[in-house]
This record gives C-alpha cells, structure tokens and sequence, in this order.
C-alpha cells in the first residue's frame, strides 16, 4: 500500500509547501532538542577527557538521528498521514534516546542502543519503500543506507551488552562506520556509491530546519539558566553570571541569524550544487555550532553554581572551549557558503585565548563577562562590517 501510493509521500515540486517547513517537524525537533540538552547534562556530570569523548559519542549519535530525519522531510512531505506517522514514531524512539542518555554508558545502554538504531534503520527502509516505484535513484541511495546503518546496528546492540571501555569502543565503532560510509557516499561493492550532486533538494528548507534547531537550542538553553538562577542563592556574583549567561545567549543567536542565515538560504536555494552544500554545510558544519551551543550551556550552569569560587579547569575549558567551538562552526559555515573569512571572528578566537592565563587571577563570573564581552565584539564588529560593504555596493 505505502510502494502504490508512494507518489503522494514527496513534495510537489514548484509547489506552495516545497521549501515549508512543517508544524510536525517542528514538533519533532522538541524531542531532540531534549536530547541535546540531555546530552549537556551528561556533560556536566562527566567533565573529565574520558568522560568528554562519551559525551562526544552521544551528541554525534543524536545529531546523526536529527539530520537524517531533516533530509528524509526535504523530499517527503510531512503534510500526508504517512509521513506524519513515521515522524511521531520517531519522536517516541527519539524520547528513549533522550531518555537513556545520563546512564547511556550504565544500566541503559540496551535502550539507547536498540532505540537508535531502530530510529536509523527504521527511518531509511521507510523511504526505501517510499521510493521504489517513483524515485529509483533515491531508492538506491537509501538501500545503501539501509546496508551502512544495519552494519553499524550491529556494532550499537552488541557495545550496549558490554561493560566499561568495550562498550564506548564499539559505539565508537558504530559512529565510525556510520559518519566514514556517509563521506564515502555510502559505497556498497557491486551497487555503486551515491552521487550527493545529483540530489535534488530543497536548499531553503535545510537552512530553514537547520536555524529552527539551533533558535530551539539556544532557546532550551535559556530556560535551564533561568532555572538554575531560580535555586540558586541570589548575590551580586550570581546575578552577573546569570546576566551574563542571557547576554551571551543573545550575542549568538546574533552571530549566526543576524546576517548568515538568511543569506545563507538565498545562496543554496539559487545554488546548482544545492545537494553539495546540504551535505558538506548543514550536515557536517553545523554540528560544530550545536556542539558550541552545548558546551556554553554547561559552562553557564558550572558558573552559576559557582560564580565566585575559585575557576577550575572543567570551567575553563567549557566557558572557553564553548565559544570557541561555535566560533569555528561559524567561521567554517560562512567560509564554505560566501567563501568569507570573517575577520571578526579569528580575532575573537584570539581574544579568547588571551582570556585563558587571566582564569587563574578572575572569579568565575568574571570569566563569563569576559567571554560574553567577546561575543558581543564578534556579533557587533561583523554587522557593523557587513553593513558598511552593503553600502559601499550600493553607492
């Protein structure tokens, strides 16, 4: 029934809801935001290195579930019952993610475990036999993917009936064949590989799906703060952090949607390498800027519990490596995208590297003014920069 109706499933080409995107993926996008802020957590709780590469592992693992998904819904429509089903499915599946995600490497493993993989594979047979009458070529594309994904399942359930370190080095295993067959482009001997340049997408709906994530994001990380303000004993040190936490927020949500984003969607829209950008930029790239998110996220929560203690190095290393790390995402998207080099933002790495001896002389609120205060030059340099090349243009 699904192969004969299949025709119905995708977008209609030059029609109203080609490029929108829908109330069900943004509904879908909550469960994995949940998950990104259970993987800050996981964070905060783990901050040593061996710690930081689990926490690693189960961001790269939530990403890959959520930009599959945003590729699957830039060709079918979410707007018919079938695929709207698929994504409540795959909510629910998302939700013992999420779930698993503070004992992932404990006593949860099997749910975590079996709960992506049946996300993954389940997900990429749907549109397997969504395809096969239709769209023969993305068919194959996502067999292939099927083959890849099952592979790595493999690797995912038998870690999850492991303990300790056997465990992280097959999940590490699993996300290794599963992130190499993607930039191999999920080669299969004796069925060929796939050709990302041949994939007919909607440039404006990824950037749309991909600025939704992080507007969510940076949104879900806002109502921890303001939570963990809330028991938190208020002082002048405490209130600054908190001020400061708000502050930065905005200056990133600046960095990213004041200029880039939407210009960013005019560029892949009218590009005829649309399906080349997605998979390099909104892909790949923008994992960087999630990561960078998740990482300020914690360093916000590390200072507020602590505003004016004494900075230790987790707290160095999230209130510096967070901004850092959103920074890079960002120079990487506008450098592959406009084929920029935003000034503005090298200098702001810089900055933030001079911000690391003075750590050991500062109290942690301090610290995170300081960070905040780099943010701001960044957002505020580039639009001043940006604005005066519009102008000149237009002069």
């Amino acid at each position: 029934m699904l192969a004969n109706d299949s025709k119905f499933l995708f977008r209609i080409k030059g029609s109203d809801n080609e490029h929108k995107v829908s109330f069900s993926e943004l509904f879908f996008d909550l469960v994995f935001v949940y998950a990104i802020t259970q993987s800050a957590h996981f964070l905060i709780g783990h901050f040593t290195p061996y710690g930081l590469f689990q926490s690693l592992l189960i961001l790269l693992a939530v990403w890959w579930c959520w930009v599959f998904t945003t590729w699957v819904t830039n060709w079918l429509d979410p707007e018919t019952i079938p695929v709207r089903l698929l994504l409540f499915t795959l909510m629910l599946l998302g939700m013992f993610v999420a779930i698993a995600i503070p004992k992932a490497f404990e006593q949860h493993g099997l749910l975590f475990a079996c709960s992506y993989v049946a996300l993954q594979v389940g997900r990429t047979l749907f549109v397997c036999i969504a395809s096969r009458r239709t769209k023969p070529v993305l068919h194959n594309d996502f067999f292939r993917m099927a083959i890849w994904f099952s592979v790595a399942g493999l690797f995912w359930i038998t870690g999850a009936l492991q303990d300790g370190t056997n465990r992280t080095a097959l999940w590490t295993l699993a996300l290794g064949v599963e992130y190499l067959s993607a930039s191999m482009s999920f080669y299969v001997p004796g069925i060929g590989r796939s050709d990302s340049k041949k994939w007919d997408i909607s440039g404006a709906h990824m950037a749309e799906r991909c600025g939704l994530l992080i507007i969510i994001a940076l949104g879900e990380s806002l109502l921890v703060t303001g939570n963990t303000f809330s028991h938190t004993p208020w002082n002048t040190s405490t209130v600054l952090a908190f001020v400061s936490a708000f502050v930065g927020t905005v200056a990133m949500w600046w960095i990213y949607f004041s200029l880039s984003a939407e210009r960013a969607s005019e560029r892949i829209t009218t590009s005829e390498r649309s399906g080349h950008l997605g998979r390099l930029i909104y892909t790949y790239v923008h994992f960087a800027i999630i990561a960078g998110i998740v990482v300020v996220a914690a360093a916000d929560e590390f200072i507020l519990a602590h505003a004016s203690g004494h900075v230790g190095n987790s707290m160095l290393i999230a209130s510096i490596g967070g901004p850092a790390l959103y920074l890079i995402g960002n120079i990487l998207f506008k450098r592959l995208m406009f084929n920029s080099h935003p000034r503005s933002h090298y200098v702001g790495l810089v900055l933030l590297g001079c911000l690391v001896p003075m750590a050991l002389f500062v109290a942690p609120f301090v610290l995170a003014l300081l960070t905040t205060s780099v943010l701001v030059i960044v957002g505020t340099w580039e639009t001043v920069a940006v604005r005066r090349s519009d102008l000149k243009q237009t002069l």
